[in-house]
């Protein structure tokens, strides 16, 4: 042993951790892992646990927290008892939710009356806590509120003792606890809804209960109903207004995604010459309103306002703008619409667990869902009632045979030497089993009379009427149906309100002129081939003019406009969407720049490929396509009175676009082809059409297999002898490349 001692001495290992630890299977050894693995073993789980117990709501409208919260309340006997502190509340969910009581405290917060975030809030609450439309707004601490439960949850929990749904162990098996409420609604899309998972989101808009209770009817009558019909729009706590675009809502519905538009409310106070700001978007606070107003009168860009300040108080919400004396509060209230968060998109995705897996349906398929699950709970519920009834009844069966001879019932037992023998010779005595005979060893002495016997025995006709009546319902689909019918209309009635959130229709929003009132300056625009935006300061661009582009793009447009000037951006869709530069945040060159994809909000895997710089609704748009046609475009056919972003239909989708040309005033353009023909023609030869989508005419002739590959505006000196690709006539084959114009083509 000493000998060994000093071996290890000698090679300097005495005190490595590495050493010490030796028998510790491979401890300090250094592990190459593949990265696919990682995310499989570590990654996956987690973001597994992340959609399915955190952000993804389920079909019963509510996440893990708050579900456990409210069962918590309801189990505390919140429900119809008095308040209770809010710690105290917080304290008993953590027997269920162990992720600290701030956390759950938050959530309690956003289902509360006094926050005003839901529709229909969950929770009664007393106290500060806080406002949804303000970041400013703290709660007070837990130890300071009361909350219970608000009526509505009667429909939550009606039938949760009833076997409507299944029962887990908490996390350390002390308690049960419901994977879902048996809701008597599709309260999935009566309140807001939100939440970020892993890989994928979910923002379910709130929709009026009387409207989303009549459209489940409607749907459970005929599978087939039109939503819209019914469930106008979506409706918001905080009131304002949803522009209505068919369109949009109907994609909404049909797909479960999409944006539509959320104004606040703004009133004009003529005596004191002020607007007052009452109802903002569910998507902001006041305070960003405020600090954008402030921006835009520090920016010079809203001149006509004198002070703005925030008059929120018990009332509600009221932000106060102070008007200078001849501003137009038309204009103003335009403006802020356009340019603050006044107005604001509201992005739609029903992202919601049906049975455990992340589905985004639209809302017809998600109350079609609903009804599914609902229909289950109702036959549960029911088929529990029944397997009480026939305990029932089977109990008073035994009991009317002992109450026809109840002498003979007394003498067995009085004849009985032991307790325990008791039962047994009532079963022998009567002919009935140990459940009944345990029931009527039970019946106290002064029950043994003429009144209790008969009511025993008009139970068991009930009794017998009621197992039935539930045998039919368990039988009969239809018989569900009505009873789900029932209570929607029960509900809508009791708990349904008025509209908060009114509905405007685009005719209805005034074509007010909204141009900045400031200055106008020139800046240098720039657009890729990637479909990259940049404006740059004239200063800016002097002081550095080398790009950052992505690798592979490059700038295929390039001009010094004014800030007012109009983009028009046409996409890979054929459609075409229309913005301002001054919309567009400057720049440097060293930067990517906007991508006008996300900037302009455009569809899911749209992207611009063209943009035409507009000063006036003048001259011509050319679409040149792979089948040799062009079509001319009059300009005027973009113009648009009201303030529509995109137009559909731009240009027509017969034929792949190769090119697109803004042209002022008609000139010379050359196409090419994949057979190395070249045709030199005049814009002029082409007739102007006002439709957008229209297919254009025949410019160029093609051989089967051949299409137009190029097509760009014709450059002097370009061509040595430009007669040769020039025609008289149109369609026409164009013509391959001279010696001398190769050379050309090869110095350019």
């Amino acid at each position: 042993m000493p000998r060994k001692k000093k071996k290890e001495e000698d090679n300097g290992v005495k005190g490595n951790p590495l050493q010490d630890n030796a028998h510790i299977l491979g401890a300090g050894e250094v592990e190459n892992q593949k990265i696919t693995q990682t995310l499989e073993v570590n990654y996956m789980p987690y973001a597994m646990s992340v959609i399915m117990s955190r952000a993804i709501p389920e079909i019963d409208g509510f996440k893990p927290s708050h579900r456990k919260l409210l069962y918590t309340m309801y189990k505390m006997g919140l429900l119809t008892g008095a308040r209770s502190k809010s710690a105290n509340i917080v304290g008993a969910t953590m027997k269920l939710n162990p992720h600290g009581d701030q956390a759950i405290y938050d959530t309690m917060v956003r289902l509360t009356r006094g926050n005003e975030t839901l529709l229909h809030p969950f929770v009664d609450s007393k106290g500060n806590f806080g406002k949804a439309y303000s970041r400013n707004m703290q709660c007070a601490a837990s130890r300071y509120t009361e909350a219970k439960l608000d009526s509505i949850c009667q429909e939550l929990f009606r039938d949760i003792d009833k076997d409507a749904v299944d029962f887990v162990p908490n996390y350390d098996n002390t308690m049960l606890e419901p994977t879902l409420f048996p809701v008597t609604f599709p309260s999935i899309l009566v309140n807001l809804n939100s939440g970020i998972a892993v890989g994928m989101a979910s923002n379910i808009c709130s929709f009026n209960l009387r409207e989303v209770c009549e459209a489940t009817v409607a749907l459970i009558k005929d599978p087939d109903h039109d939503c819209t019909e019914t469930l106008k729009a979506p409706d918001f706590s905080g009131g304002g207004s949803v522009i209505y675009e068919p369109d949009k809502i109907r994609e909404i519905y049909r797909t479960g995604k999409g944006s539509l538009r959320v104004r606040g409310t703004c009133v004009y106070d003529k005596k004191n010459n002020c607007i007052d700001i009452t109802e903002l978007p569910p998507t902001t606070t006041s305070e960003a309103v405020i600090d954008k107003v402030i921006e835009l009168v520090k920016g010079g860009k809203l001149r006509e306002i004198n002070d703005i300040r925030d008059e929120t108080d018990k009332t509600g919400l009221k932000i106060t703008i102070d008007l200078k004396r001849g501003a137009d509060p038309d204009k103003v209230i335009a403006f802020l619409y356009k340019k603050t968060p006044l107005e604001d998109p509201f992005p739609c995705n029903f992202n919601v667990l049906v049975g455990g897996n992340p589905m985004t349906l639209g809302v017809a398929d998600l109350l079609q869902e609903w009804i599914a699950f609902r229909t289950e709970c109702v036959k549960r519920r029911t088929y529990f009632d029944l397997q009480k009834a026939r305990e029932r009844l089977h109990l008073l069966k035994g009991l009317q045979k002992i109450l026809l001879d109840i002498d003979k019932a007394i003498k067995i037992i009085r004849n009985t030497d032991e307790e325990s023998e008791v039962v047994p010779n009532l079963m022998i005595g009567f002919g009935i089993d140990e459940t009944q005979a345990e029931y009527v060893a039970e019946i106290k002495l002064r029950h043994l009379n003429r009144e209790y016997i008969l009511k025993r025995l008009e139970d068991i006709e009930k009794l017998e009427e009621s197992i039935a009546d539930m045998e039919d319902i368990l039988s009969n689909k239809n018989r569900v149906k009505r009873i789900i019918i029932d209570e929607l209309k029960k509900v809508a009635e009791k708990f349904g309100k008025d509209r908060k959130t009114r509905i405007i229709y685009e005719n209805e929003i005034s074509d007010t002129d909204v141009e900045e009132p400031e200055n106008d300056y020139n800046v240098m625009l720039f657009f890729t081939k990637e479909g990259y935006f940049k404006k740059i300061s004239l200063q800016s661009w002097r002081m550095g003019n080398v790009h950052k582009l992505k690798e592979g793009d490059e700038v295929i447009f390039e001009a010094e406009a004014p800030n007012s000037s109009e983009l028009l951006f046409f996409t890979n869709m054929n459609q075409v969407y229309k913005s301002r530069a001054s919309e567009f945040d400057e720049c440097k060159a060293s930067s990517l720049g906007d991508f006008a994809g996300s900037k302009l909000e455009m569809d899911e895997g749209e992207t611009a490929v063209y943009m035409a710089l507009v000063k006036e609704y003048t001259g011509f748009m050319l679409f040149f396509f792979e089948n040799g046609k062009v079509a001319k475009v009059d300009m005027a056919a973009y113009a648009t009175k009201t303030n529509r972003k995109k137009l559909i239909k731009a240009y027509s989708d017969k034929s792949p676009l190769v090119a697109a040309r803004y042209i002022p005033e008609d000139g010379e353009f050359v196409i090419s082809t994949s057979a190395g023909r070249y045709l030199l023609f005049h814009s002029g030869a082409i007739s102007a059409k006002s439709a957008k989508d229209t297919q254009g005419v025949a410019v160029m002739t093609l051989k089967k297999g051949h299409r137009v590959v190029k097509a760009e505006p014709y450059r002097e000196g370009r061509f040595v002898k430009p007669v040769r690709y020039r025609t008289k006539t149109l369609p026409a084959a164009g013509a391959i490349l001279s010696a001398d114009d190769q050379g050309e083509q090869l110095k350019m």
